[in-house]
């Protein structure tokens, strides 16, 4: 299995974060749109209160600093030269954007500073808290190491499913015979990969061919338009890795299923199934099968271990 090394978001741009997770967070730019390609190098966010203030020693300027009610009173307070003079100072960083929280709305001073500075200015309606919860998780999602496989994804019933092997072994055919049987695409030819919130192994299609599979001998197919719009999941968590092996290549294969085997994805251990093929198996159902499996796998039972604990004891029986 030819898994290529992770690839770590050492710097998101503001560029990205905008466009990838802007909508969800209710992100309006009114400022400073030519400094869209600056750098956010930390997956947090930042209160600049104490750097308001004139306090500038532990100020985190690699990070989306964020002003609610509490820094827009603060600066409200100030005489006019004392909140120029601060809020110039603030700018006068590195810093990626500046968020304003609660629909707040900016001063001619504000709004001109970031302005000169090219600092992108957004505005949202998410109270300071919320909008910090949600930008702390996006952040962390951008910067989570990726890599992808070859292969396609398939959602059956809850159960994440990646699918890979060699050119022309069947993976397409076996993803179409699933979605017959009512199951979902995730992602067709290349999989995606990243860690969600440090926890989970998560997978998804390429924007570009998301929804779109390629058949060969027919082209290109909308999933969604023949299947319906429930045959398509945005993403999934990988709960299964199966290969398809030609028949003669596969020597090795276990036949009780006794011990499970693991492949090590990004840090993460994922159940590893090897399925030989020939002519006149049906993959789908085999695949559909070793999903239904794993599930009850994790659920605790185990068909295997079952049948080798019969046999102790019957064994024990005759002795």
């Amino acid at each position: 299995m030819n898994i290529p090394p992770a690839r770590s978001s050492a710097a998101v741009t503001v560029e990205r974060f905008y466009t990838q997770v802007g909508d969800d967070l209710g992100l309006r730019l009114i400022a400073g749109a030519v400094g869209l390609k600056r750098p956010i190098r930390e997956p947090t966010v930042n209160r600049p209160g104490l750097a308001l203030a004139g306090f500038k020693k532990y100020f985190a300027p690699k990070r989306v600093q964020v002003v609610g009610n509490v820094e827009t009173s603060y600066l409200r307070s100030l005489p006019p030269a004392v909140r120029q003079e601060r809020i110039a100072a603030f700018f006068s960083h590195r810093i990626p954007c500046v968020v304003l929280c609660r629909d707040i709305k900016p001063g001619r001073q504000l709004l001109s500073i970031a302005e000169e500075s090219d600092v992108p200015l957004f505005t949202t309606s998410l109270i300071t808290m919320k909008f910090i919860s949600r930008a702390t998780f996006a952040l962390e999602n951008l910067f989570a190491p990726r890599t992808q496989m070859h292969g396609g994804m398939v959602d059956i019933r809850g159960i994440g499913v990646v699918i890979e092997g060699e050119s022309g072994i069947g993976k397409s055919e076996a993803v179409i015979g699933l979605l017959e049987r009512g199951h979902s695409l995730v992602a067709d030819d290349v999989v995606c990969l990243w860690v969600q919130d440090g926890a989970e192994l998560m997978g998804t299609a390429k924007e570009l061919g998301r929804n779109l599979m390629e058949v060969r001998g027919i082209g290109l197919i909308d999933v969604a338009a023949m299947f319906g719009v429930g045959s398509i999941r945005q993403d999934k968590r990988v709960d299964l890795v199966v290969t398809l092996r030609r028949w003669e290549d596969a020597e090795e294969v276990d036949r009780l299923g006794l011990d499970q085997a693991h492949v090590s994805i990004l840090g993460h251990e994922i159940p590893h199934i090897v399925i030989p093929v020939r002519p006149g198996r049906d993959l789908a159902s085999l695949i559909e099968v070793a999903a239904f499996q794993t599930k009850l796998r994790s659920l605790g039972y185990h068909p295997a271990a079952e049948l080798s604990a019969r046999i102790t004891r019957q064994m024990r029986g005759t002795l």
